[in-house]
């Protein structure tokens, strides 16, 4: 009997050590003041965001289900929305410097770089980076064009992180949403 309870307590164990890793924490900003009433949005493309390499329309993809979390849906055909929305979405990349860390020919590097005394390779793999990730999100009256709500989302990682890690960002952004809070808080959310 012992083994079994000892065989279902690492198993739950493990599941949540599982469910641990796709949890993230996200740093949330948001502002303004949404009126009641307005339910219904279309997109807004910028004219950066209608060329022809523009990942406008994936963004809009990975935003939808965020914004119907929120409570918002997109406008029947033919039929003007309440809102616009605007998104905005970033990825960046900044390789750090072994001397960023006053004890970089020990520290500051991943495995064989400096730290154990052999010399810097310049293979990918071995140069550590991290990733900026960001999203944005505007909501605006179509009849006045008025700004309404906005709220940015970021975190940072090891990883790019596709577009799973956008999807989440759009989450955190209007989990939030009507009520704003332009103070930098965390907000957790879980990958599919």
């Amino acid at each position: 009997m012992n083994t079994r309870r000892l065989l279902l307590l690492s198993a739950a164990l493990s599941l949540a050590g599982c469910a641990a890793l796709k949890t993230l924490s996200i740093e949330v900003r948001s502002f303004g003041q949404m009126p009641e009433g307005k339910t219904t949005y279309a997109f807004e493309r910028l004219p950066s965001q209608q060329q022809p390499l523009s990942r406008a329309a994936e963004w809009e993809a990975l935003a939808a289900p965020a914004l119907a979390k929120a409570g918002l849906k997109p406008a029947p055909a033919g039929s003007p929305p309440d809102l616009i929305v605007a998104l905005g979405a970033r990825v960046s990349a900044t390789a750090l410097s072994p001397w960023d860390d006053p004890l970089w020919y020990r520290w500051n590097a991943p495995l064989y770089h400096w730290r154990f005394g052999m010399p810097p390779h310049s293979h990918p793999m071995f140069i550590e980076r991290r990733y900026e990730r960001e999203v944005g999100v505007l909501l605006r009256d179509r009849a006045t064009g008025q700004a309404l709500w906005e709220a940015r989302a970021s975190n940072d990682g090891a990883t790019q992180g596709g577009d799973s890690m956008i999807a989440a960002l759009f989450e955190a952004a209007l989990a939030d949403y009507p009520k704003a809070n332009p103070q930098p808080h965390q907000v957790r959310v879980t990958l599919p």
